[in-house]
């Protein structure tokens, strides 16, 4: 049997080479909670029915609609909780604490789904969804970054949105087929074995040169590297040498730039800093009300919107298992052909694919048109290639791209302000898209989420620059 020549060429180079084993190891070990995470999210979608059913719910206390629909939205409220929070933690403890706080309020989630009493828990355990959420996506995005080689930071920051997306599918198939109680009791193991694991390994070296630690950055970045000092040749010595010396000498800048520790407004207020933060804000407006965020939460409102003959349940583990193939193909992507093809690629396809969705939508909605012969695929098949587009580039890339164009003095304090807003464009998109759905119908509101799309595309194509193979420490100057 002979294996494709590109899976034979991806084995021998990139991630698996010695130099990246650990740099990989560390990386799968970090975002463990991030599937942590993502199966809370994909517990909610098929488990919220049955908690709407009196005749069905496990718990000894009934919700309503209007109860359910702050269960959806509230997540977001704990997200801004977590950018922020973790965002501190991060700046005034370094990764490796903030890598640990992340395990609490995950574990929490579980804590309180199992011994709910009454929707105010419920409440309670969204929020710390929301909470490792919007932690995940100031701290490990960083943390990876900051361990990664210039050359496959790419592929190992997008395990980051892989591990999210196989969560969120585990978790659509064992809220449809495991009993209530016993998913939390299964569950936890995972947060406490992620804590298990981030003992394992040390603090980045960029973060112990911060704090002026020179030998133990050297040895974090000896072991992030995989450098043996007994097998290693004089040339690779060198040139680890000259790499620890660059970034040495990058850090000692920044630090030596500021009169301060504290952020200065001219930090902020210049024109690097501001297009890089109105970047980031357009990708997550991109990522929320270009529609994907919201489709996935209202995946079986859409679906019985336009009458598909297949089951809900059905529809929702299709999307799941498109969304890890979309993961895999950008990161196998990636660090090939860079973040801005892919995003423009992505812009460009969801904003047609969507826009054809409500055009679907229309006739299924507006006229009487036949539409039985395409009902049990076209719709799915549409929607399959929204959630591929989208983890393709938009979903992926968005945090890749993020920390890279983000200069160093205010990396933590932007990605915080981002994360915000993203937060608040998700709570906001997660409350409208069903209003909307209700008053304009789903054929408008798709057409409205293909403009975003269209605005997206339109300033990634002009404005956004090309940060593969950036180094991460580099100076802020220009």
């Amino acid at each position: 049997m002979r294996f494709p020549s590109f899976l034979i060429n991806t084995v021998r180079s990139g991630i698996f080479l010695k130099e990246y084993r650990r740099q990989l190891w560390v990386t799968l070990s970090a975002t463990l909670i991030t599937l942590c995470h993502g199966i809370a999210l994909g517990w909610f979608s098929p488990m919220l029915p049955i908690l709407l059913s009196p005749e069905k719910t496990p718990l000894n206390f009934e919700i309503d609609v209007n109860e359910a629909s702050w269960m959806g939205a509230v997540i977001s409220l704990g997200g801004v909780t977590g950018n922020f929070l973790f965002s501190f933690l991060m700046s005034r403890f370094g990764r490796k604490v903030s890598l640990y706080g992340l395990a609490v309020p995950n574990t929490c989630i579980w804590i309180l789904f199992y011994f709910a009493q009454s929707i105010e828990w419920l409440y309670v355990a969204r929020v710390c969804a929301g909470i490792t959420g919007g932690g995940t996506f100031v701290v490990l995005p960083t943390f990876i970054g900051e361990i990664a080689g210039n050359s496959v930071r790419g592929r190992l920051s997008s395990f980051f949105t892989l591990t999210i997306n196989t969560g969120t599918l585990v978790g659509f198939i064992i809220a449809a087929h495991v009993p209530y109680h016993v998913i939390p009791c299964v569950i936890i193991v995972l947060p406490l074995t992620y804590a298990l694991l981030t003992t394992r390994f040390p603090e980045t070296p960029q973060q112990l040169l911060r704090w002026g630690r020179v030998e133990e950055a050297q040895s974090s970045l000896k072991f992030y590297r995989n450098y043996d000092e007994k097998l290693q040749q004089k040339d690779q010595e060198r040139a680890y040498q000259k790499q620890f010396d660059e970034m040495r000498e990058a850090i000692m800048q920044q630090s030596k730039n500021s009169d301060s520790p504290s952020l200065r407004m001219s930090d902020i207020c210049n024109k690097r800093a501001i297009k890089a933060i109105v970047t980031g804000l357009v990708l997550m407006i991109a990522g929320t009300f270009g529609g994907t965020f919201a489709f996935i939460n209202y995946m079986s409102n859409i679906f019985g919107a336009v009458r598909t003959q297949l089951d809900p349940n059905t529809n929702t583990i299709i999307i799941g298992v498109v969304q890890i193939i979309g993961t895999l193909a950008s990161i196998y992507l990636v660090d090939r052909y860079g973040r801005k093809i892919l995003l423009i690629i992505s812009c460009a396809g969801c904003g047609l694919s969507t826009a054809a969705f409500g055009t679907y939508a229309f006739f299924a909605e507006e006229t009487d048109a036949d539409l039985s012969a395409y009902s049990a695929w076209l719709p799915v098949t549409i929607m399959a290639f929204v959630i591929f587009l989208a983890n393709v580039g938009i979903t992926s890339v968005t945090m890749v791209v993020l920390v890279e164009i983000l200069p160093q003095k205010i990396r933590a304090i932007a990605t915080s302000i981002c994360l915000g807003c993203l937060s608040g464009f998700a709570f906001t998109s997660l409350k409208a898209f069903p209003l909307l759905m209700h008053y304009v119908g789903l054929a408008a509101t798709m057409w409205l989420c293909a403009t975003v799309c269209a605005f997206c595309l339109f300033y990634v194509s002009i404005f956004l620059e090309e940060t593969k193979g950036r180094p991460l420490y580099q100076t802020d100057a220009n």
